[in-house]
């Protein structure tokens, strides 16, 4: 069986497989190829992987059993799988229609992480926990080092200096690292999220949390957060307006998987906060979290900058790789049985992740959507 690692796209630097997962796959039964430089951006050279038992292979995916990938699979490459072959990568699948429909098209059997469901048993494989630990590490270091002020309290002989006060919004993987890491850097923290659960975890880490008051809040599958009717939304909205005025950074992280990012900072909101202070929409690829927001751009009003920050993992490759890597090892090692590849749809796992597979769209919600644009 060979397993294929292609490069990314050029916007992409990280990379699925890292050369330390190769030996393991390797003892699995798997020949692993891959693309020449595929992992140079992230910091691991062809002759890491080649030291660790891979190929180096123009086409690495030509006759492969498994192509793994970060995004989703490029145009044209599913056509010259192996019979029957597996595709797994972290991407959106309603918002990738053309991939579903060649997939299906060409018989291969898709899978998305992003569907992976939010069992124990799975925790090893998930890849959304996985990057949103990295997103909100650096989206924190990100607003740290544009703000124009120091995020601890300092006391010296020109004067006592006090903390930054930062207000993170969306207390998922992304935000809690964010909690953690600006109160590692001495800032005072108050977290927000709709999901009353959220409010023990945010208080463990030290920062304090503002929750709505008492409401009918929908609740997502799998601990997600799920998208909020509009009076639910008219309340949030009110809850973080006057903490969005007082708050020095806003660091922004709510998102809902395959759905738009709920907008919770308005530009009025935005306009109320002290000149030189910083919003970072770690939720920016999803439509962002304010009302400002511009993947990959700034946007200055009043004296305030919005950063819509791009694919956010990406910004520290290396890492971000090493843990998608054993997310992507594991996942692939479930699927082999007695040294052949053996998909179990009777595994909640696999039936949770499986997009296409024999020719037919398994994700209803996708099926639904490319019935729609079909009609």
């Amino acid at each position: 069986m060979r397993l294929a690692v292609p490069k990314e796209p050029q916007n992409e630097r990280r990379v699925a497989l890292v050369p330390a997962s190769v030996p393991p796959l390797v003892k699995a039964g798997f020949e692993v190829a891959v693309e020449p430089g595929c992992g140079e951006a992230a910091g691991f050279p062809d002759d890491l992987y080649a030291d660790q038992g891979a190929v180096v292979a123009a086409e690495p995916w030509a006759g492969a059993s498994v192509m793994v990938g970060v995004r989703a699979p490029l145009p044209g490459r599913m056509g010259s799988l192996a019979p029957g072959a597996l595709a797994v990568s972290l991407f959106s699948p309603a918002s990738e229609l053309a991939v579903v429909k060649e997939a299906a098209e060409a018989g291969v059997t898709l899978f998305s992480l992003e569907l992976l469901p939010r069992i124990t048993r799975a925790q090893s494989m998930d890849a959304l926990s996985s990057q949103a630990t990295v997103t909100g590490y650096w989206g924190t270091l990100l607003a740290a080092t544009r703000l124009p002020r120091f995020f601890p309290m300092l006391m010296t002989a020109a004067g006592t200096i006090p903390p930054a006060k930062v207000f993170v919004l969306g207390a998922g993987v992304a935000g809690l690292q964010a909690i953690a890491t600006a109160r590692r850097l001495g800032a005072v923290v108050t977290a927000h999220d709709v999901r009353p659960a959220a409010k023990g975890e945010v208080e463990s880490l030290g920062a304090r949390f503002v929750e709505l008051p008492p409401t009918e809040v929908v609740q997502g599958q799998g601990g997600y957060a799920a998208e909020q009717p509009a009076d639910v939304q008219r309340r949030q909205r009110d809850v973080v307006a006057p903490v969005v005025a007082e708050s020095d950074v806003v660091i922004a992280t709510a998102a809902i998987p395959g759905r738009r990012s709920p907008v919770v900072v308005t530009s009025e909101m935005v306009r109320s906060m002290k000149r030189g202070s910083v919003v970072v929409d770690l939720a920016a690829d999803g439509g962002g979290n304010t009302e400002l927001t511009r993947v990959g751009k700034e946007v200055r009003d009043g004296g305030v900058v919005v950063i819509g920050v791009p694919n956010p993992p990406g910004a520290m490759p290396m890492h971000a790789s090493q843990l998608y890597s054993r997310n992507i090892a594991t996942f692939v090692s479930a699927l082999v049985d007695d040294g052949a590849l053996a998909p179990d749809l009777d595994d909640e796992i696999v039936a949770g992740t499986c997009v296409a597979m024999g020719g037919q769209v398994r994700h209803a919600p996708t099926r639904e959507r490319l019935d729609q644009a079909a009609s």
